[in-house]
């Protein structure tokens, strides 16, 4: 799950061991960083070795059969470094267990603890062991590690929850329509529960990678009021006590002198906090007085009719000096950022949204050695490419962009914007960017495998491919492009996906790249035109090359083309035999006697997929048919 990231409430101790104090909170199916690797003979040897290891910020452990039956040893997984990459992958993660200090996580016993990277926190309730019964709307799926909202029989995904705010976010279906009846209906079927709507829904699409899209609505829940109990073993707060109430129930009672302070779930001395709760202390509670009700509402008044002259003015002094450029502080719906990257310019104040780090001009000469030439990685119709090198060895691409270009400054906007925006394990990242003068560049994660067409269209690297491989490779590109088709808030059309636009990382991860000439689509809207019609040839669909129509089909026409390509092991814009030239259907009809070969060879003859290997290289230039086997 992408978000903003997650923040420490606690700030790490360096040089500290708090091995008593601290916890591991347990997340489901995710993906860090690069970990320390520890050979241990347990699971809790490694907890152990992490939680008596000041530095340790996470752990992982997973038993190998194998290795199981000859007891060990096994690999622990550990992570030294701040944990703020962290994505949620419900294929390829893994079960991390991240060391957090047990006073953020634990308010209170009745507390349900987490649900994946969600806390539940009192007195939301997800079963009778913990929680507010009053609250108890909630599910957690233990093998998905998904929170659930259930108000009677509805089931919303839950997508974040804000303890502080006392707000949660759920995910409704497409059809959901914000702003109508939908919304009214939904508000009414929150009666009788704590819970109401606290804002619209957002009308766009989540970027949860994996998740089916949709709209999502934010919802607040009511302050708790002092719990129900048993005893007074159930009040695990001091100056409680379990006795009976006003209508007869038994609830934790506050002692004389303190009142139900609902913000941190305790009794407060009398006058600190809040008694909202409902039903009090022991004492008798006062009631309100008028003023304290009528001042802060007078005040409110007074704020808002000020803030809104104050804002007509500024906006009629914009208008009647320089043309607006918009913030990018209010770019969270895709008619502005598309209005931002029609702009012609790149002001100093566009930089204070961007969601990346910016990089210092200085550093990045230091790191590639003034773009020495022997650190140039390759070249693009944005400007050439460099490996830099940082201090303590990390190794980053930097694009940069070509001076006087003004379509690499479309693409350098475009990528900016969009990359940072998207977050995918099939999407190259973006690590920074750097705006100084006429120098525009982009910092990219380092691909030692550089592009897949190295491999593919090399008949020596091209026998590295296994079949294996290449079906990982396809389904890579496969997911990234689902992900920004449909998962992704932004909708995102490629326009340039080929096979040296996918790079691939140390193990052969597919990442698409190169968001240069990608459009963002609405939420309705399906397809698009353009009199400018940029891209490859070969890759291009024909009512985009000869019209300059494009839509989501255009990006699935360029993705069977790529296929081809891995498949067949030849280029798609180079279809040319002794005897003349091949149109691309011939081309496919080879391809698909190829695919007949290989299912009949590695699936219904006893053939080694090695000489299929050796045979796909060899042939690649030609194409392959049924001969080639008989």
């Amino acid at each position: 799950m992408f978000s903003s990231g997650c923040l420490r409430k606690s700030s790490k101790c360096c040089g500290k061991n708090n091995s008593g104090a601290d916890h591991f909170l347990s997340l489901k199916m995710m993906k860090a960083g690069k970990p320390d690797l520890i050979t241990v003979y347990s699971e809790e040897q490694c907890r152990q070795k992490c939680l008596h290891d000041f530095r340790c910020q996470a752990y992982s452990f997973k038993e190998d059969q194998r290795r199981a039956r000859e007891k060990g040893p096994y690999t622990c997984y550990t992570w030294s470094d701040d944990l703020d990459n962290i994505q949620e992958f419900a294929q390829d993660g893994r079960d991390l267990y991240v060391r957090v200090p047990l006073s953020d996580i634990e308010s209170t016993s009745r507390s349900c603890g987490t649900c994946g990277t969600n806390l539940v926190p009192y007195p939301l309730s997800t079963g009778q062991s913990c929680g507010d019964p009053l609250y108890s709307a909630f599910s957690c799926d233990n093998i998905t590690a998904q929170l659930y909202f259930e108000p009677h029989m509805d089931r919303y995904r839950i997508t974040s929850v804000n303890p502080e705010a006392r707000t949660f976010t759920i995910q409704v279906n497409e059809r959901f329509i914000c702003m109508s009846e939908d919304l009214k209906k939904f508000s009414q079927q929150l009666d009788p529960w704590p819970f109401a709507v606290s804002s619209r829904c957002t009308g766009e699409q989540t970027d949860t990678p994996g998740s089916v899209g949709g709209k999502e609505v934010k919802i607040v829940w009511n302050d708790p009021k002092e719990p129900l109990c048993n005893s007074s073993k159930d009040c695990d707060w001091p100056h409680a006590t379990c006795n009976s109430s006003s209508n007869g129930t038994t609830k934790c009672l506050c002692d004389s002198g303190f009142s139900w302070n609902s913000s941190n779930v305790s009794c407060s001395p009398a006058g600190v906090g809040n008694n909202v709760g409902g039903g009090g202390s022991l004492q008798k509670r006062q009631k309100v007085k008028p003023v304290y009700i009528i001042a802060p509402a007078v005040a409110a008044i007074f704020i808002l009719v000020f803030g809104g002259l104050f804002y007509m003015r500024r906006q009629h002094g914009s208008r009647e000096s320089t043309p607006e450029i918009l913030d990018f502080r209010l770019y969270e719906s895709e008619k502005r950022i598309k209005m931002w990257m029609d702009a012609c310019q790149f002001e100093e104040k566009d930089k204070k949204g961007i969601e990346v780090p910016f990089f210092d001009l200085e550093i990045i000469l230091q790191a590639t050695n003034h773009f020495a030439d022997e650190n140039k990685l390759g070249r693009g119709g944005f400007g050439p490419v460099y490996k830099a090198t940082f201090p303590g060895g990390q190794e980053i691409a930097v694009k940069r962009l070509l001076s006087g270009s003004g379509q690499g400054l479309e693409e350098f906007k475009n990528e900016v914007v969009l990359i940072a925006k998207l977050q995918h394990r099939n999407l190259v990242k973006l690590v920074g960017y750097c705006v100084k003068g006429d120098e525009k560049m982009l910092l990219y994660e380092y691909m030692p495998n550089k592009s897949l067409d190295s491999f593919i269209f090399d008949q020596t690297r091209c026998s590295l491919l296994t079949w294996e491989i290449r079906f990982e490779i396809i389904l890579g590109i496969t997911r990234g492009m689902l992900y920004l088709h449909q998962d992704s808030r932004l909708r995102i059309i490629h326009r340039d996906l080929k096979t040296s636009n996918v790079l691939l990382d140390e193990e052969m991860t597919p990442k698409i790249s190169d968001f240069g000439l990608a459009r963002i689509f609405e939420a309705k809207q399906t397809e698009a035109s353009t009199q400018r019609v940029i891209g490859t040839y070969g890759y291009m669909s024909p009512e985009y090359a000869l019209d300059g129509f494009f839509s989501f089909k255009s990006d699935v026409f360029s993705f069977g083309v790529v296929v081809l390509e891995i498949v067949s092991g030849r280029r798609n814009t180079c279809f040319y035999h002794s005897e003349g030239t091949l149109s691309l259907l011939t081309h496919v009809n080879t391809v698909h006697s190829l695919l007949l070969s290989f299912i009949f060879i590695h699936f219904l003859w006893p053939f080694s997929p090695n000489v299929l290997k050796l045979q796909l290289c060899r042939h690649g230039n030609y194409g392959m048919t049924i001969k080639h086997w008989t």
